[in-house]
């Protein structure tokens, strides 16, 4: 896991609808701090700034150190609303964690050694069922992804979470059933479900 980043931010003394749209109108987004039983902190961060860090990849599972004046916030971002017109966010919420939380995050799958795979040498295709895979993990030691190891699999083999290796402390949020992370699709499978797919435009 990566180093928190530090994210700058103003205090707002005040919440409400108007508040909020003066802080968007002077450049700013509004935010606000929540969560490890401490009253919610409403602030407001710099849109431009804030914008660039909201389009680095792994924004969700990332670690921030909010500063607000001489206080610093130790957070998590956990929503965050945009304008249904320009797509410009306009609130985010943090949660706010401590040293010893445990957290309930989405993290990306990467697929690695698809050389190495069998089935995909032979023409196969790679079906990925969960391109994210929720798990319950340490705020401080959440992975930036989990990765999936195609080595040996075959045509019409299944790629079950039992079989991914998960970093030490993280566990699927699914736990009552082995679910299926990605398929080796047959390349007659794939041919198929395309003509399939012809068919019914045909006769549409």
């Amino acid at each position: 896991m990566s180093e928190a980043t530090v994210l700058a931010a103003e205090a707002r003394e005040r919440a409400g609808k108007g508040v909020a749209r003066q802080t968007r109108r002077a450049g700013r987004i509004p935010a606000v701090i929540y969560g490890n039983k401490e009253k919610p902190v409403t602030i407001a961060l710099d849109r431009l700034k804030f914008d660039r860090v909201l389009r680095t990849p792994g924004f969700f599972t990332h670690l921030f150190d909010i500063k607000v004046g001489d206080a610093s916030y130790h957070v998590l971002p956990r929503d965050v609303q945009f304008d249904p017109v320009t797509d410009i966010p306009i609130h985010v919420d943090f949660l706010r964690v401590g040293k010893e939380a445990r957290v309930t995050v989405a993290i990306p799958v990467e697929f690695v050694n698809a050389e190495k795979s069998p089935g995909l040498k032979r023409g196969g295709m790679l079906n990925i069922v969960r391109h994210q895979i929720e798990v319950e993990a340490s705020a401080e030691e959440i992975p930036e992804h989990i990765t999936v190891d195609l080595s040996g699999y075959d045509l019409g083999d299944s790629i079950h979470i039992s079989s991914v290796k998960l970093p030490a402390g993280v566990k699927p949020t699914i736990a009552d059933r082995d679910f299926t992370v990605a398929t080796i699709a047959s390349p007659s499978a794939v041919k198929s479900e395309a003509g399939g797919e012809e068919t019914a435009e045909a006769q549409e």
